[in-house]
């Protein structure tokens, strides 16, 4: 599968008072690209939720902070699955002005749980096959 991205504008909400985008902001951007990224693969998880029981959590998260975004900047979030376990995946984002320029690299490893208990739970087996994988 060819690498997933998605458009983020940067608001005035997202920037502190330097002008620069607030570091914590940049982990919603990565959620909303894996997200989008679910959706792009016919994955409503509200249904799966509903059907399953089943969620998926962040489990690690390293960010490698290259340069500030800031104000109006149009940025691209990209993913790319690179590994999958029995019962977690493990994504590589970057973040990226449209023009490029790296802002941000990051690995984050999502762990499939059973969401009533909390606990690790098996990936259902019509989910993520393996053409997903990024090499």
């Amino acid at each position: 599968m060819s690498l997933f991205t998605w458009p983020v504008r940067i608001y005035w909400e997202d920037t502190d008072a330097g002008g620069l985008v607030y570091h914590a902001n940049y982990v919603r951007f990565l959620e909303r690209g894996r997200t989008e990224w679910m959706r792009a693969q016919g994955i409503d998880q509200v249904e799966l939720r509903e059907r399953t029981g089943l969620g998926f959590v962040v489990r690690e998260m390293n960010l490698d902070f290259l340069r500030p975004a800031r104000l109006d900047d149009e940025l691209l979030v990209s993913v790319a699955v690179k590994e999958r376990r029995s019962a977690s995946m493990l994504f590589h984002q970057d973040i990226a002005r449209r023009d490029g320029s790296p802002l941000l690299k990051a690995t984050v490893r999502v762990a499939c749980v059973d969401l009533a208990a909390v606990r690790p739970a098996q990936i259902p087996g019509d989910l993520f096959f393996q053409e997903f994988l990024t090499p």
